[in-house]
């Protein structure tokens, strides 16, 4: 499918509607032997996490999903910080450790490396619960900050292959985030407070890092992202 063009965006940087064309790209990037890592970014609620397991689904066993949620500090960490009410912003990830896992899933020195997830039932980090095999040849990752250009994540994208900034549009990423926090358990007062407030704060910071992914992605509704 041709790719759209956008004056929001930098001259060339093309912005991709298929998911199809993704699936083709992420198993381009495929080559046993080595290991390349995907990043995908963007605002909260934009859809990372369903792009990221389509396409992990899609490549199949040659691919890993490793969210960056799984480095965000412990809830009794964030309030001795001072910084539980702001739980999301940059500043309440383990940006370091995400750092330093990249640099060890590109070097392929160990077996495994096990990365943790991230529970939204329970609001925590999950060590230890996604083995990642050396002789897997693409790891797919996500997460807000991935480009932001604030120590220590200005070293993230030199630890990428490719970085897509996923952008549904603002009236969808909202829709999304309100269902997704009444879907956790919040009222839809708290949602819509939580969404237009912290997470806004957070998503306007993440978009402005926009211009320097390598491609756009707005993609066409898909039952395969449901």
């Amino acid at each position: 499918m041709p790719e759209a063009s956008d004056t929001s965006v930098p001259t060339g940087v093309p912005i991709t509607t298929d998911l199809d064309e993704l699936v083709d790209l992420a198993r381009s990037l495929v080559e046993p032997g080595n290991r390349r890592i995907l990043g995908l970014t963007g605002a909260p609620g934009s859809g990372k996490s369903r792009l990221a397991e389509a396409l992990t689904a899609a490549v199949g066993p040659q691919a890993v999903f490793v969210p960056l949620d799984g480095f965000h500090l412990a809830d009794p960490e964030l309030r001795r910080l001072g910084r539980h009410p702001r739980k999301g912003a940059a500043d309440t990830f383990d940006g370091a450790g995400y750092v330093h896992l990249l640099r060890r899933l590109r070097d392929r020195t160990d077996d495994v490396v096990y990365a943790p997830s991230f529970d939204r039932g329970l609001e925590a980090a999950i060590a230890g619960s996604i083995p990642v095999p050396a002789d897997v040849p693409l790891v797919v990752t996500e997460g807000n900050y991935l480009l932001l250009d604030t120590p220590v994540w200005d070293q993230v994208p030199g630890l990428l292959d490719t970085c897509w900034f996923v952008d549904p549009g603002e009236t969808t990423r909202l829709e999304r985030l309100v269902a997704r926090h009444v879907r956790y358990g919040r009222s839809p007062e708290e949602a819509q407070a939580r969404s237009w407030g912290p997470d806004q704060d957070n998503a306007e910071l993440i978009t402005r890092t926009r211009p320097r992914a390598d491609r756009i992605v707005r993609l066409a509704p898909d039952p395969r992202l449901a």
